[in-house]
């Protein structure tokens, strides 16, 4: 096959993808429904993304070209259906992730938050090493500005979907597991089939499974080697110790492992929540053989990826982060981060729900987690791939909130909502659906103030 096919290609892992087979010199091409950041920056590497629902426009040739989907994508466009009747060897993108990983030595980061932030780490301190990596990211790296990282070292860094069951594609090396909190319920249906999909995901790992300590995985759920990380606590095999909070919400911290502590390590990205990823990180690469020096250097200039806890604006009298938070879990340990960092602040949180099943299955959760901010600004559903469900809205979060202040405002009212509120002084934006193409408006228009 010399062609390489991708319907959804703008998304995160898609294009990901993309560019790996552009990097081995595949002709490569795609459709997707809007244009983006991503699809304009494929187009200017030059990979031809088209926006119409276009069979015409496929490759016509079925036994030269490889047809890459992403189950985002619905079952009746007519380009997916073109492929599947036309004799196309058509693959989702986990199929593909894995075929790729499988001829590699594969560290992955699974977790239903934190595989994102800690991927994008692990991968950064494999490349400022200077030993390299290709790396299948979730995010778009600040340091390197892509979501793919290319070398011809036989070393992957692949952050492990639980979508779909997606990250059961993966035969890693060395994992870690983050957590394992109830999300997809509806494809898992309830938390103990999300549970068993992580434990299956880690019976597939061959030398060492790294794991958040307390997460129900047993011993034996795993033939690889099982160590824990904690924050702060002890009983754990990698954790922080003497942690420094400096002014501007970085933290310096010493981090004990099997074979000794580093000490010093200061967090190139914000919060307590960043510690515990870059120890995850941190012990990923250890148990990898990375020196140590090299992880305590790459940790410090780590930038973080792209809409996590990402900083706009940082100043004592106004602050302005972006951050992917969708799930309950992650939003209220953003929301706690925000916190600490910037204590006695008036916080305002705007956030948009991420699908109509996620909002019905966790309205008291994510109303629980929003009643710590001091204002809170509902958006309408981003549906993403989803139809709508009778009696599914954002005031099914809305009534339960608690904050002092609350309102729902729609998206396109967002921009004006924000210039006329003069009493910003920690503002967040949370979401992982279309909000992202406000955040830039809404940072120059804080900016003004400053």
């Amino acid at each position: 096959m010399k062609k390489v096919y991708f319907i959804g290609i703008g998304g995160i892992g898609m294009s990901a993808l993309a560019r790996w087979f552009k990097f081995k010199g595949y002709a490569v091409a795609g459709y997707d429904k809007t244009p983006s950041d991503l699809t304009r920056e494929l187009e200017a590497e030059g990979i031809p993304v088209h926006y119409e629902d276009r069979p015409d426009l496929i490759p016509t040739d079925p036994a030269g070209t490889l047809v890459v989907y992403t189950p985002a994508i619905p079952d009746d466009l007519g380009e997916l259906k073109a492929v599947r009747a036309g004799g196309y060897n058509v693959l989702k993108r986990s199929q593909i992730l894995g075929e790729i990983t499988s001829g590699q030595k594969c560290l992955a980061v699974a977790g239903t938050h934190g595989k994102t932030t800690t991927s994008t780490l692990v991968a950064h301190i494999l490349t400022d090493s200077g030993e390299g990596c290709s790396a299948f990211l979730g995010g778009v790296s600040r340091n390197y500005n892509t979501n793919m990282l290319m070398s011809h070292n036989p070393v992957a860094v692949a952050e492990a979907d639980e979508f779909d069951r997606s990250f059961l594609r993966l035969h890693p090396a060395i994992a870690a597991i983050t957590a394992m909190d109830a999300d997809h319920l509806d494809i898992y249906g309830d938390l103990a089939h999300v549970q068993e999909a992580y434990r299956q995901f880690a019976s597939q790992v061959s030398e060492v499974l790294i794991h958040k300590l307390g997460l129900p995985l047993e011993p034996g759920v795993t033939q690889a080697k099982m160590y824990s990380y904690s924050l702060s606590d002890p009983r754990a095999n990698f954790y922080g110790t003497n942690m420094r909070l400096g002014e501007d919400g970085h933290y310096t911290f010493d981090l004990v492992h099997p074979g000794g502590v580093i000490i010093d390590i200061r967090t190139g990205t914000l919060g307590a929540l960043n510690v515990e990823n870059a120890i995850a990180a941190a012990a990923i690469c250890l148990c990898h053989g990375t020196r140590p020096d090299a992880i305590r250097k790459a940790i410090g200039s780590y930038l973080g990826a792209h809409r996590r806890l990402e900083e706009y604006i940082n100043t004592p009298s106004l602050t302005f982060l972006d951050d992917y938070a969708h799930h309950p879990a992650e939003l209220e340990a953003s929301i706690r981060t925000v916190r600490d960092i910037f204590p006695g602040r008036k916080l305002t949180a705007i956030f948009q729900p991420h699908l109509y099943t996620r909002t019905r299955d966790f309205a008291p959760e994510f109303a629980r987690a929003l009643s710590l901010c001091d204002r809170v600004v509902l958006l309408d559903i981003y549906p993403a791939r989803e139809e709508p469900i009778p009696g599914v809205t954002s005031e099914i979060i809305l009534k339960d909130v608690t904050a002092p202040e609350k309102e729902l405002v729609p998206y396109g009212e967002l921009l004006d909502w924000v210039r006329g509120c003069s009493d910003v002084n920690v503002l967040v934006t949370f979401g992982a659906g279309n909000i992202d193409r406000l955040v830039k408006p809404i940072a120059d228009i804080l900016k003004e103030r400053v």
